[in-house]
């Protein structure tokens, strides 16, 4: 018996199989989870790596910045399961001129979209999911420490500062329906998100002499493993928390 046994798990974000929503896709399920994936844009792509899974899931479109999209996910969502017992939000985005040194020249509408994106769609996908979460769940972000203003990350980590407010609200409003709501705080993984920060090559040199436990920029395993005990039963009176799978490196310094 895994620890996700019977629970239906809904998992956004899923692009390549290093991502680390795939990761937790793959892990839950091997725990006993039902998943539903969430694609946008170029669903055959979504479609394709979600084959790659031990049981290839549904898929099923979501823009967060498309009000229709958000209305009818519960139903669409619900044709695969039917119910929710878990949500995982693994969705971010800035334009370039928002990331890598810009921060004094960046326009509003770019910072809009990125706030947007990487901040509000946390509580968009929540308010969607909940009529499938009657009986209660978990919700789970994905993070990256905004506790400190880190070289090229820049309107990024202000959207993910949005992302650790907006989380502690969910998890007071959402208290009362049993929704427990958490984030992950990953260290610097080399996936595609990654890629797309100019500069992100810094990252990749400091942090692993920083982290204490080590880290391995290529290895989603030990962030995926958090979110799934996150979503289990096993921290049932956990929320509005924030924690780090960075090898210690957020505690040193």
């Amino acid at each position: 018996m895994g620890i996700l046994e019977g629970k239906r798990i809904l998992v956004t974000g899923v692009l390549t199989d290093s991502s680390i929503a795939y990761a937790v896709a793959k892990l839950a399920q091997e725990e006993g989870a039902q998943v539903v994936l969430t694609g946008f844009g170029r669903l055959s792509l979504v479609e394709r790596i979600a084959k790659r899974l031990p049981e290839p899931p549904p898929v099923v479109e979501l823009d967060v910045q498309n009000t229709e999209h958000l209305d009818t996910l519960a139903e669409r969502v619900g044709e695969h399961v039917g119910a929710l017992d878990g949500v995982v939000h693994s969705i971010g985005f800035a334009p370039q001129s928002a990331l890598g040194g810009n921060f004094l020249q960046t326009s509003w509408e770019d910072v809009a979209t990125a706030m947007h994106v990487s901040t509000y769609s946390f509580k968009s996908l929540a308010v969607a999911c909940l009529p499938l979460m009657k009986g209660g769940g978990s919700v789970v972000g994905l993070d990256f420490d905004a506790s400190k203003a880190w070289p090229v990350y820049d309107w990024m980590g202000v959207a993910k500062a949005g992302l650790e407010s907006c989380s502690r609200y969910l998890a007071r409003d959402l208290a009362a329906h049993g929704i427990r709501v958490n984030l992950v705080a990953a260290g610097p993984l080399r996936t595609m998100a990654a890629k797309s920060i100019p500069g992100f090559k810094d990252f990749e040199e400091s942090w692993p002499a920083r982290a204490p436990l080590g880290w391995d920029l290529s290895d989603p395993v030990p962030t995926a493993k958090a979110c799934v005990a996150l979503l289990s039963d096993w921290f049932p009176a956990t929320s509005g928390e924030i924690l780090h799978v960075d090898g210690g490196a957020h505690a040193m310094g």
